[in-house]
């Protein structure tokens, strides 16, 4: 048995019929040069033929008894690949702009807990957008549970699940596969009250693992009680830090991957995730002064970061870190915004490393993590206090080479990702064959015209593009008026303090 970790567990708990906890992928295949086009019973078979690759497809979890831990992956002995497949045929009429909102139904559904966390629909007949004109096509919707996956993961799972050549390969049959005995009721029980003696010693490890971070967090509450302008650690308002609906709206901007490179040789000292951050934070100020919502506070994110080894890769669970990273929304110019970006990010690195995320859940037993989701969630805390953050955003770096399907090239992935209380809108950024797409989950009812997003992202990208070549080298020195970042400006405020109230020590 393979228990979840608190971090895994927390997306089952944060789950409710209006918040479904799990990942999506709209993955769109050209198949208009195939002589046979792929159907549905090839893939299938295809499906059937890759199980293999991640114990994931074929677990399903197994609750303690009174929930005195957290639950357990055990083998689905009744496993049934039919019962995490659909089918659905858009005819001769489908369009490729169907296919999103399609999606967006399909992953207002959250998956069943009685079977593996998993779920794909196979959508055809549909006509894909080119420049040559319209191409017979065919895609998958995938939905994976948050608690069994995360985005880093995900995309090296369906990696694994596809092919690198245009060659149809022919189909093995299954590889041998037996569950494993489902444990007692009483063994569950029996490991439950096992790791609660543990418990102490886990504990210990984990103070022992988080001094420096503990030591961090008591400065950062002594720094909170200082006169230090607020804006530099709270997050505004924003429409989409609301109470969400069910109600789910994918939208996606696709842009060259040489342009954003082309931005990050002109403003010098910066990253590609640089530049992506400040094409969404350009794309969310003009959002929201086109909905009449202006503020002199700057946007903080949310950017989860993967801190799973590489000499220990699973392809379940959540390994991650995060870090909150101030978007610098307030400065009007949208290069030197992304230079700000840079600065912020670099500035928080020491903070985002000291402990992951993970680590920090451990901190709470499973019922008191469960309950405070719940209340989380049912008493409306995010509407009645000032977010942490404005929103998640995720770079996720793909592959730069084709992949295929049987034949069919994959030419396009639009990804999506929960949604939950205060948090409406997310953003998800997947690169792929030299195109990077931001894709936009959002709630419809908090977060309104959230079609136009899609061409506020061109138009920030322009924008952006203007200001680089404009401004060029020249950016690198005014971005950063204060070199020496928020820490040299905190240390020199406290030692202002001390010159008017000397201490005197004794010997």
């Amino acid at each position: 048995m393979q228990q979840l970790s608190e971090l895994d567990a927390s997306f089952l708990y944060l789950e409710s019929e209006t918040t479904p906890m799990h990942i999506g992928g709209v993955y769109l295949f050209d198949a208009s040069g195939l002589e046979t086009p792929v159907s549905y019973a090839t893939f299938v078979n295809f499906l059937c033929s890759r199980l293999h690759v991640a114990p994931i497809f074929r677990q399903k979890l197994k609750e303690i008894p009174l929930r005195l831990g957290r639950p357990y992956w055990v083998d689905d002995a009744e496993f049934s690949i039919e019962r995490h497949l659909a089918y659905v045929s858009l005819g001769d009429a489908g369009k490729q702009t169907c296919i999103n909102s399609l999606a967006a139904k399909i992953l207002e559904e959250p998956l069943k807990r009685d079977r593996p966390l998993w779920h794909i629909t196979f959508v055809d007949g549909f006509k894909l957008d080119s420049s040559d004109g319209d191409k017979d096509g065919f895609a998958l919707i995938v939905k994976l549970h948050h608690a069994s996956i995360d985005a880093f993961s995900g995309e090296e799972i369906m990696g694994k699940l596809l092919e690198y050549t245009p060659a149809p390969r022919a189909i093995n049959p299954p590889h041998p596969w037996q569950a494993r005995p489902e444990p007692s009721e009483e063994r569950v029980f029996l490991q439950a009250g096992a790791n609660i003696l543990k418990a102490p010693i886990q504990f210990a490890s984990l103070a022992y693992n988080t001094v420096e971070a503990t030591a961090r967090g008591l400065i950062q509450k002594q720094i909170h009680k200082l006169p230090l302008p607020t804006s530099l650690f709270t997050a505004p308002y924003c429409p989409f830090n609301q109470q969400i609906t069910g109600n789910r709206k994918i939208v996606s901007a696709s842009v060259e991957l040489s342009r954003l490179k082309t931005i990050k040789a002109q403003l010098g000292d910066v990253t590609l995730n640089d530049v992506v951050l400040g094409i969404c934070a350009e794309a969310l100020n003009r959002y929201l002064n086109t909905q009449g919502e202006k503020s002199t506070k700057s946007l903080v994110a949310m950017t989860p970061i993967s801190v799973r080894s590489s000499s220990l890769r699973r392809a379940t669970g959540n390994q991650m870190s995060a870090m909150l990273l101030n978007l610098a929304t307030n400065e009007t110019d949208p290069a030197i915004r992304i230079r700000r970006i840079h600065h912020n990010a670099v500035e928080t690195e020491s903070y985002r490393e000291a402990i992951a995320a993970d680590r920090l859940t451990e901190l709470l037993p499973s019922t008191l993590l469960a309950l405070s989701a719940r209340l989380y969630s049912e008493f409306r805390v995010a509407q009645r206090y000032q977010p942490l953050f404005n929103l998640p955003i995720t770079n996720v770096p793909g592959p730069q080479v084709p992949m295929y399907l049987q034949g069919a090239k994959l030419v396009q992935q639009h990804n999506s990702a929960p949604l939950f209380d205060s948090m409406g809108l997310v953003i998800v950024a997947v690169s792929y064959e030299g195109m990077v797409t931001l894709n936009f989950t959002l709630c419809p009812d908090v977060a309104p015209d959230g079609a136009s997003l899609e061409g506020l992202v061109y138009d920030s990208l322009e924008a952006i593009e203007m200001q680089a070549e404009a401004a060029g080298a020249a950016i690198i020195d005014d971005a950063s008026p204060n070199s020496k970042g928020l820490t040299n400006d905190i240390f020199s405020y406290l030692e202002n303090l001390l010159k008017k109230r000397p201490l005197r020590f004794k010997r």
